[in-house]
C-alpha cells in the first residue's frame, strides 16, 4: 500500500535529530543537524521493501512542515531532499542562503 492510503504519522526524533514513521514495522527517516537557523538534512532513509511507495516524501515533508513552522531555512544536504524540493515549488521559500535543489 502506498503513502496516499495509509495515514502515516511522522514523529520529530529531538535525542536522535530526525523524522521517522514506522511503516509495516520499518523505520522510514529522514536525519538533520540544526546550525543556527538552517536545517541541513543530511540523510533520507527507507527500508527496501516499503522503496517507492511514497515514505521518504511523508518524512520530509514533515521536516520541511517543522522547519517551516519553527523559523528555519533548509539546506538540503541529501540528493532525495534536494529532489523533492525541485518537485515541490512550494518549498523553495524555505531554501537557505547559497542552497540549491
Amino acid at each position: 500500500m502506498s503513502a496516499e492510503r495509509l495515514a502515516v504519522a511522522v514523529v520529530h526524533n529531538v535525542a536522535a535529530r530526525r523524522f521517522e514513521a514506522v511503516v509495516e514495522g520499518g523505520l522510514c527517516r529522514a536525519d538533520y543537524r540544526i546550525t543556527g537557523d538552517v536545517m541541513r538534512l543530511v540523510h533520507t532513509e527507507v527500508p527496501y521493501d516499503l522503496e517507492g511507495r511514497g515514505f521518504a516524501g511523508v518524512v520530509v515533508r514533515g521536516a520541511l512542515d517543522y522547519s517551516r513552522a519553527n523559523g528555519l531555512k533548509v539546506a538540503p544536504g541529501c540528493s532525495y531532499v534536494r529532489a523533492y524540493m525541485r518537485r515541490h515549488k512550494e518549498t523553495h521559500d524555505l531554501l537557505a542562503d547559497g542552497s540549491a535543489v
